[in-house]
């Protein structure tokens, strides 16, 4: 982007300067008329000018109180500013005042209207002090879900006069609006910098009387009495102008606003720029001029080391008219950054750096721009900002400082006063309040400490203060007392027994009580802080043990053992120490169907059988989720650890009766010794949870203790992760296909698609390998997709190739259809191959269709719409199939291979595999029989009217080219 300044002499001058420059090329053109003139038809034949020959530009301004141009301040100018842009969209639109209700409501139109996506910053031109422009500020607070998006502006100027100020969008000239305008860009970068600051003086006033922005008596005297008294007559003098350097700074939802005097009335009543209340107290201030100098300093560094290409500046005309040196200074620098342009303004709108838009004063904005990420290179510039002459402000100051001297020494002639107010705070306090003499003897209580302790204020004074205290918390108590004395204020906690008898703790504190410079004895004061230390206590508790089981915690349990360790180091003694970790075998199945709740209480039954048969010297602790530590000491033998993890399994083991139901629970333990297995908590509880993952992997429900080789088993894991996550990227997968078998025809009518993985180094890896890895870091969400699509393509070639119209057998991963781009990634994999639905079949284990039984049976319904089939894989082996299978949208039924194994004419899982296929007849389902191995199992699954049969007794899984040749070769032999 590019910024060319005009300052305007003569009509004449608009157009050689646009040609002179080329801006006629440029698409996007802003440009900013800021005048020293209020002469309208002046600036409308300007503006008509500039739109003649620049009908793509955007011309917006205001009216000023002084000029910026290329680092020159001026008066009575009319600066004319053309930014040009590459990449970045200009929006402008004007919003009349009449058209609106309130400027809250302008405000969060400019919002709707203005800020998209893509917007960067939005600039504000308004109209002078006549409007409640905190109203405004609020609407635009609602930008928060735009928060890339930053909001800034400032109020027309009148050429130093309090009159009548114009802003205006082209040929639109308003007293009475608003111009927005919205820079959209991917590029653009704004680099805001604000910089106000305040210092507050004196004493606090209260508003006694006031109505909308008018104050009508503050501390119940005329406003103009309380100006002159503390700002002087000269300050009344210059209002408005003067106003806006002591303004009256009060508190609003927990932040500091300044108040600005504009004008005073015939009846001395003050009129400020915003909104006031009665009963709202304040404090004069005046700007911190070493804080703004400093603050410049450190803004002028940051942008240097920025692109900036444009910089725009609204500056308060109070700045230039109090800090006029200082202020040329700041603008120069500014310009040997980048070009700058801008105006002196009355008020300003500002977008804080917490997202937040204020309406402020006595401020200087500077907005730098860039389209560009290149930083120019600068003559090294000299920031030398001295302190200004503030001849006026000292002046000022001086009478406030004065008159709140005059009130002080007023107020301490004024005793009885002085007397009420300590006595409505001694009284009225919710705290108790005590005070004692020199002798620790009370001399008075309010009445909040005998409410408390049931004492009447007769019956406790001059009575020793220390006769409160438990006996060992006196000598305690005295040093603190004696140290209150020499004048060291003192905090400290103790409990004291109330009326009712019960203890309670109260944070005291002690102060001097001084009269005259000499110590006449020490106040204090105490609040009830019994709730506090319970909920400190509690969370020191909850920091070392479970809540929901009591039992300690990871944390408590790993520092136990490293204590455990060290002393035994220390002794050189032989004391043998081992470390148990416990696993619950699938309890997650439980918390998935019963809810964490009912889990949580059969760990607290399970752990009370648990804790009755630990030996005295282990400590048991909460791992975390179904994970517990167990660490047995001073044990005898490596047996007698055997026998306590049996004795564990066997109490697991035992069924637990919940709501009148049975659960079974089993674990997985395993167990690291001391030193042989690790030195430090650390490595024994690494290894104790390795081994612990060997006796899961073994099937669960039995004890194993580590060993080096489970170290390696770790170490490949980890590295089999690693390739995992490159497999896909790679290549390196690639698909087999079993056939499915229609028994009655011997018929190969589909095939299940089975992933292989051949790394170059690893070579084949076992999809028992690599396929729990995928699930339990999430890759097997993007490894189905994969799956689902080549498997879908393949089908679509067999059709093509006349092959046989058969179906094609995806498994489908709890992971993978639980997340809800499941159907539309089985409608791409559809659409990209050009399959027919009805010829793909999804295998979804028991276990995924029951997570989440209503969203899965939503999902199964969507898919059966779509034409897919469903099939249930393994099944038989849940623990509530039954009850659900009725409700699932489902077509067939695959019968695990556990039942198939061992099936012969005199096995009883011929009755297990009768009833199943019975049911799934009466449910008019087809039902599949996988893992046959033998011909006998084949004949007995026809003559039980099985539908269809699979397992390597028909066939192995093959690959692509052999399982065409097997299929042809079916077809043949068929024939």
């Amino acid at each position: 982007m590019k910024t060319l300044n005009l300052t305007y002499k003569e009509p004449g001058d608009i157009v050689p300067f646009i040609r002179k420059h080329d801006i006629a090329s440029h698409s996007e053109v802003l440009v900013h008329m800021y005048a020293g003139s209020t002469d309208k038809d002046e600036l409308s034949g300007i503006i008509q000018k500039i739109r003649g020959n620049l009908p793509q530009a955007q011309v917006v301004g205001a009216t000023t109180d002084g000029e910026i141009s290329g680092g020159v301040i001026s008066t009575n100018e009319i600066i004319i500013s053309f930014m040009l842009f590459d990449k970045t969209q200009v929006h402008t639109s004007l919003y009349p005042f009449e058209e609106f209700e309130s400027l809250d409501n302008i405000g969060h139109q400019i919002v709707q209207e203005m800020i998209t996506e893509k917007t960067k910053l939005i600039l504000l031109l308004a109209n002078g002090l006549h409007f409640d422009y905190d109203k405004l500020a609020q609407g635009l607070g609602r930008h928060s879900s735009h928060t890339e998006t930053k909001i800034f502006g400032a109020l027309a100027g009148a050429n130093g006069e309090f009159g009548e100020t114009y802003v205006w969008l082209d040929d639109q000239i308003t007293v009475n609006g608003i111009v927005a305008i919205a820079l959209d860009s991917e590029v653009l970068e704004v680099y805001p910098l604000s910089n106000h600051c305040w210092k507050e003086i004196g004493t606090s006033f209260l508003m006694t009387c006031a109505e909308g922005s008018i104050i009508r008596s503050i501390n119940k005297l005329t406003p103009l009495t309380i100006l002159k008294k503390y700002l002087g007559e000269q300050f009344v003098r210059e209002l408005p102008l003067s106003g806006t350097q002591f303004p009256m700074m009060t508190v609003r939802n927990g932040k500091k606003t300044p108040l600005f005097v504009t004008h005073v009335l015939e009846d001395g009543s003050i009129k400020v720029d915003r909104r006031v209340y009665e009963g709202e107290s304040f404090t004069f201030s005046y700007a911190d001029a070493q804080g703004i100098i400093d603050k410049t300093k450190l803004q002028i560094e940051e942008l240097i080391n920025k692109p900036v290409e444009s910089i725009l500046i609204f500056n308060c005309m109070a700045r230039r008219r109090y800090f006029g040196h200082f202020v040329e200074k700041e603008i120069k620098a500014l310009q040997g950054i980048a070009p700058t342009t801008g105006f002196f303004s009355y008020g300003e709108i500002d977008y804080s750096s917490k997202g937040q838009v204020d309406y402020v004063s006595f401020s200087n904005i500077t907005i730098a721009m860039s389209e560009s990420t290149v930083i120019n290179s600068r003559s090294p510039l000299m920031v030398d900002f001295e302190m200004p002459n503030e001849t006026k402000a000292v002046l000022a100051l001086s009478h406030l400082v004065d008159a709140s001297t005059r009130d002080i020494a007023k107020l301490n002639k004024s005793i009885e006063k002085s007397e009420q107010r300590y006595k409505s705070l001694f009284e009225h306090n919710s705290d108790i309040v005590f005070s004692i003499d020199l002798f620790g003897r009370v001399l008075s209580v309010n009445p909040r400490f005998s409410e408390i302790f049931g004492f009447t204020e007769k019956q406790i004074l001059k009575k020793s203060a220390l006769s409160f205290l438990k006996p060992s918390d006196v000598e305690r108590v005295s040093n603190h007392f004696f140290q209150a004395l020499q004048g060291i204020e003192q905090t400290y906690e103790v409990d004291l027994k109330e009326r009712d008898g019960q203890e309670r703790t109260y944070l005291i504190k002690h102060i001097p009580i001084i009269v005259h410079g000499e110590r006449a004895g020490v106040y204090g004061i105490g609040r009830d802080i019994t709730a506090q230390k319970k909920a400190e206590e509690r969370v020191a508790y909850l920091a070392y043990f479970d809540a929901a089981t009591a039992l300690p915690n990871r944390q408590n349990f790993s520092e136990r053992l490293t204590e455990e360790m060290d002393e035994i180091k220390k002794a050189k003694s032989k004391q043998k120490l081992a470390v148990l970790f416990i696993d619950f075998d699938r309890f997650k199945l439980i918390n998935d169907s019963l809810g964490h709740y009912v889990g949580d209480k059969l760990l607290i039954h399970i752990i009370e059988r648990i804790r009755k048969i630990l030996p005295s010297k282990s400590y048991l602790g909460r791992f975390g989720g179904d994970k517990f530590t167990l660490s047995l000491s001073d044990y005898k033998s490596v047996d007698e650890v055997i026998n306590i993890a049996q004795a564990l399994l066997n109490s697991i083991n035992k069924p637990i009766l919940y709501n009148e139901q049975e659960f079974y629970v089993t674990a997985s333990i395993g167990v690291s010794l001391f030193p042989n297995d690790g030195v430090n908590a650390e490595s024994l509880l690494k290894n104790a949870d390795a081994a612990m993952n060997q006796a899961k992997k073994l099937g669960g429900n039995r004890v194993k203790f580590y060993s080096n080789d489970m170290n390696h088993q770790a170490m490949f894991r980890i590295e089999l992760e690693s390739y995992l996550r490159k497999a896909l990227e790679k290549n390196e997968f690639f698909l087999c296909y079993q056939p499915f078998i229609d028994i009655q025809s011997k018929r190969v009518i589909g095939a299940e698609a089975l992933i292989r993985w051949d790394h170059p180094k690893l070579g084949l890896v076992s999809p028992a390998e690599f396929i729990p890895l995928a699930e339990e870091t999430g890759l097997i969400t993007d490894i189905g997709v994969w799956v689902l699509r080549s498997a879908c393509l393949e089908a679509k070639r067999w059709h093509e190739i006349g092959i046989g119209d058969m179906t094609i057998s995806v498994n489908v991963s709890a992971h993978q259809f639980q997340q809800p781009t499941f159907i539309q990634e089985v409608k791409k994999a559809l659409m990209a191959s050009g399959l027919e639905p009805s010829y793909l079949q999804l295998e979804l284990t028991e276990s995924v269709m029951l997570r989440n039984a209503t969203y899965s049976i939503a999902v199964m319904k969507e898919l059966q719409e779509l034409g897919v089939q469903l099939s249930v894989d393994d099944f038989g082996t849940g623990y509530s199939s039954l009850s659900y299978l009725r409700d699932l949208p489902i077509n067939n039924l695959k019968i695990d291979r556990s039942f198939i194994k061992n099936l012969r004419y005199d096995s009883k899982d011929v009755a297990i595999v009768h009833a199943i296929v019975t049911m799934g007849k009466g449910l008019n389902l087809k039902v599949i029989a996988e893992g046959i191995e033998s011909e006998e199992q084949l004949q007995l699954l026809e003559t039980l009217s099985c539908d269809v049969a699979q397992g390597y007794h028909l066939s192995k899984p093959r690959g692509q080219e052999e399982f065409e040749k097997f299929i042809k070769e079916s077809l043949m032999s068929f024939i």
